[in-house]
């Protein structure tokens, strides 16, 4: 998992050419000026989501992971906490369904919470398991996230 802000999209661009693609266009618009809404960008290699909605309890949430796609989690307005654990502090809740490349788990006794703010993204690889989408120190949140699809290169 890697966090930062926007801003800094200089030092992972070289990660690979589809990350660098996905974080340039992150960069690039105003997403809080968007439909909600699937957005294609490269056909099954790069797409997106513009997302709101009310961020929910720390309880409330489960964790999941993808296999096919690098999930890159960006606010573009508001604040919420992802949780974050390495693949191998979970419990598998739900199998993986390879159609909507997602498993569930059950909360692990110990993670890392993770604040994300206006403005910061998240990149996250298919060994870590994450919960998005939760309120930040307890407070509900309406937000604006753009959640990109990276397909995995083999």
């Amino acid at each position: 998992m890697i966090t930062d802000h926007i801003k800094n999209i200089n030092l992972y661009k070289n990660l690979s050419p589809r990350i660098g693609k996905a974080l340039e266009i992150l960069a690039a618009e105003d997403f809080t000026k968007k439909d909600t809404g699937k957005y294609e960008v490269d056909g099954e290699i790069i797409h997106y989501m513009v997302q709101r909605y009310t961020s929910k309890p720390i309880e409330e949430g489960k964790f999941e992971t993808h296999k096919k796609y690098i999930d890159i989690q960006f606010v573009a307005a508001s604040e919420e906490m992802l949780g974050y654990a390495p693949l191998n502090c979970f419990e598998l809740e739900t199998d993986y369904d390879g159609g909507k490349d997602v498993a569930f788990y059950k909360q692990p006794e110990v993670f890392t919470p993770v604040a994300l703010t206006a403005g910061m993204f998240c990149i996250l690889f298919p060994q870590d398991g994450h919960m998005p989408c939760r309120q930040l120190n307890g407070k509900a949140c309406d937000v604006v996230k753009v959640v990109v699809k990276v397909k995995v290169e083999k």
